[in-house]
């Protein structure tokens, strides 16, 4: 019975590890239950009243909830490892009055000692086994702070370039190109580039899928919001009459399409058309729709 307790513990851990895997290191990012707790406080966000005050909250506050649930669950599976063993495997520092305490409180303080990498030494593993499953403990809580501060790292350069990319899109609406400018080299040079940076946004979308939950902000600066003048763009791009502006506008469309697949896939699941994909890619993001 000592046993099986202690494998559900180890199975707490191991469905912890996996999912941090998942979230971090995994060419895709298919998070499994971290990708369920921000989809569902980005849902729940989306009923308050003052909707984008909250919503853009969501972002850093769910991946704050995701850390917290993977410190919660490694340090419970290992405490539930040592409780069936508890105090009998285990040897108590001369005076201490742990091992007068209740067993599953003595396990978690153990677990929370460790996986902090303390090392008080009040309580020390007494059996080899438990003399090897300690340390390792520690070393997932060492990999756990170290995967956090990597996955903010990460995260904030991708929200820039998505964010470098609307405002691009909003100066370029303002300053209202007509045909001629873009039927030119530099308008083909023009579709081009803004191929590349949506491939670019792709991507982030598809490695650091958390993104999708950080709210932009301003209208000029959300690329919920200006997505659209993209596909518009990429029109003009495609009816013009020099071959190498028709291809820039191809590839821009093409990119533009990839886009709307990724976020319909993971996010949306409207099954429509780019167009249609957009509108509710704005609509999430609290947008009447993605401007032409």
């Amino acid at each position: 019975m000592k046993w099986l307790v202690s494998l559900v513990g180890a199975g707490l851990v191991l469905l912890t590890l996996r999912d941090l895997f998942h979230t971090l290191w995994h060419p895709t990012r298919h998070g499994g239950l971290s990708r369920l707790v921000m989809t569902a406080m980005w849902r729940l966000a989306q009923r308050f009243r003052g909707r984008r005050r909250v919503v853009g909250l969501v972002g850093p506050l769910a991946m704050v909830t995701v850390v917290g649930m993977w410190a919660f669950t490694v340090v419970l599976g290992w405490a539930v490892i040592y409780w069936p063993h508890m105090p009998g495997a285990f040897a108590f520092s001369p005076g201490s009055e742990a091992a007068r305490e209740a067993a599953l409180l003595d396990s978690v303080y153990l677990s929370l000692v460790t996986v902090a990498t303390l090392g008080l030494g009040d309580i020390a593993p007494g059996e080899g086994w438990l003399r090897v499953v300690s340390p390792l403990e520690a070393l997932v809580g060492f990999a756990l702070l170290t995967a956090t501060v990597s996955w903010v790292l990460e995260i904030y350069p991708a929200l820039t370039r998505r964010r470098v990319l609307a405002v691009r899109l909003a100066l370029l609406r303002q300053a209202a190109p007509t045909p001629q400018q873009i039927d030119s080299t530099s308008g083909a040079l023009l579709l081009d580039s803004l191929a590349t940076e949506v491939v670019r946004v792709r991507i982030d979308f598809t490695q650091y899928a958390e993104a999708y939950y950080f709210h932009d902000g301003e209208d000029h600066s959300s690329l919920a919001a200006m997505v659209g003048y993209a596909e518009a763009l990429a029109r003009r791009g495609q009816t013009a009459q020099r071959p190498e502006v028709r291809l820039a506008g191809d590839l821009l469309t093409g990119a533009l399409a990839d886009l709307a697949v990724i976020l319909d896939q993971r996010f949306l699941h409207t099954g429509g058309t780019p167009t249609e994909v957009f509108a509710a890619y704005a609509a999430d993001h609290g947008r009447g729709g993605a401007e032409p």
